[in-house]
């Protein structure tokens, strides 16, 4: 049988901190410095509860306080309950710990610099699973389907959402030297529309953006080809198939090895950045922090 919980009967829940405290302590100050909270704060809270109760709960005995009768009465209770909310909020955290952090982030991100540095996180936190998911509609966080989002955005996040920044966006061809072997460092802009040029269909506006911003007007790219995602793109480009355009780090490690060049040394910065996005009250939980601190320590060694 079940009863109905007469909610107005219970006491100012906040004062309870500040009760159970001082009365453990036996000190006004020591609850206060152990709760982070100020002398006077701690006496309001006894105050109000005692208001509430119609009875005196602590009497001085000196410097310190003690309990009255009353007092010491109410106090296992008070002990009590606060010990099973501990108890019932470590089991949530507990339950929520040992399923995996949802990390949203786009398969180019995932295939070619997040994936390559997983062993790395795994080495070091052990103790975190993470989901990675690649399956997303569009370029905005799905905050009902993943926890954290490493995306990329060109306007400010919601106000109910926490961003961190990892690096700006930055917008470059890339291709293979094979492809213009014996023309490295020889290329203008204008040069790369007699090559194939490779557009992601989803980001047909980029190319255009990236000639405009280096004052060539193409009237028209005859030798484009169109793909689904900047990771075809990005294997066209390494085969000498193709120019790709990148924004983002997806290319970052093929460059460092040689595989990929830069064929026009121009950059198009400020359209945006890239990072780290959560709800705000996740974002200080143990596991988003951990993996947010080491997101933005590999995008440092970039």
């Amino acid at each position: 049988m079940s009863y109905n919980i007469s909610l107005r009967k219970l006491p100012p829940l906040r004062a309870l901190k500040g009760f159970e405290a001082a009365a453990r302590l036996q000190s006004i100050r020591g609850a206060a410095e152990e709760l982070n909270l100020t002398h006077p704060a701690i006496t309001h809270q006894v105050q109000t509860l005692e208001e509430n109760l119609g009875v005196k709960l602590f009497a001085r005995d000196g410097r310190n306080i003690i309990l009255t009768a009353e007092g010491k009465l109410f106090y296992p209770y008070v002990r009590e309950a606060l010990e099973k909310l501990i108890s019932g909020t470590e089991a949530i955290r507990r339950a929520t710990a040992s399923q995996p952090l949802r990390i949203q982030v786009y398969v180019t991100t995932s295939i070619r610099w997040l994936a390559p540095r997983f062993s790395k996180f795994r080495a070091e936190y052990p103790n975190i699973t993470l989901h990675l998911m690649t399956c997303s509609v569009g370029w905005d966080f799905d905050e009902a389907n993943a926890d954290i989002g490493l995306i990329y955005l060109d306007k400010p996040v919601p106000e109910h959402l926490h961003w961190t920044k990892l690096f700006e966006s930055r917008l470059f061809p890339v291709c293979s030297p094979l492809l213009i072997k014996g023309k490295e460092g020889k290329l203008q802009p204008e040069d790369l529309l007699n090559f194939p040029l490779i557009t992601v269909y989803t980001e047909g506006w980029s190319w255009d953006d990236w000639f405009s911003a280096t004052h060539v007007t193409p009237c028209d790219i005859n030798n484009s080809i169109i793909v689904d995602t900047l990771a075809i793109a990005l294997e066209m480009a390494l085969k000498g198939e193709g120019i790709a355009l990148v924004n983002g780090v997806s290319a970052d490690d093929d460059l460092a090895s040689g595989r990929l060049i830069q064929p026009v040394d121009y950059v198009v910065d400020g359209l945006g950045e890239w990072g780290v996005v959560c709800r705000k009250d996740i974002c200080n939980d143990e596991r988003v922090l951990t993996v947010i601190d080491w997101l933005s320590r590999e995008a440092v060694k970039r």
